[in-house]
């Protein structure tokens, strides 16, 4: 599985889904299903290698701003949703995490920014295909630490200037 096709899964997931992330996973698993084993695996890598690569202080804040505070746990599951948003959101988050603002059409707290199942669906569909737990994908582990420049999340004066646009989206008055 390439790139191209990687994306393309996301996204057909994401428009059967109606952008419901929970429904996205469950769509992207019955779709992984139906791959042998090792394209399974493949899907697992590219996502894994985006997770990893969207391990940053500026995206974390992002997060903060979007979510209203994010632990640890909310952050992982964001980062799995963010991947869920196809390959434009994503890396227009990348690129900018305050074009955030402008790549999301609607964002609903209740809802969006958790893609915690999203995480799982390659490792449940290899699981089904083959009966097992699927095995090390042979990537570098995620850094101890967030790339970039560590945040004060708590300083929210410091956040609305770094991220003007996602600050008066979601959390101006």
């Amino acid at each position: 599985m390439d790139e191209t096709e990687f994306w393309e899964l996301v996204d057909a997931s994401r428009e059967a889904a109606e952008g419901d992330p929970e429904e996205q996973a469950d769509v992207l698993v019955e779709r992984l299903r139906q791959l042998d084993p090792e394209a399974v695996l493949d899907f697992a890598r590219h996502f894994e290698a985006r997770y990893n690569r969207a391990y940053r202080w500026d995206l974390w804040g992002a997060a903060w701003v979007l979510l209203d505070g994010a632990s640890d746990d909310a952050f992982d599951f964001f980062r799995c949703w963010l991947i869920g948003q196809g390959r434009e959101v994503f890396e227009g988050a990348l690129h900018d995490p305050d074009s955030l603002a402008d790549l999301l059409d609607d964002f609903d707290e209740e809802v969006d920014g958790d893609g915690e199942e999203i995480g799982y669906a390659a490792d449940e569909a290899y699981e089904e295909l083959t009966g097992g737990v699927a095995p090390d994908l042979g990537l570098p582990p995620q850094p101890a630490e967030p790339a970039g420049t560590p945040l004060d999340f708590e300083d929210e004066r410091a956040l609305a200037e770094r991220f003007p646009k996602l600050w008066e989206r979601f959390r101006g008055e």
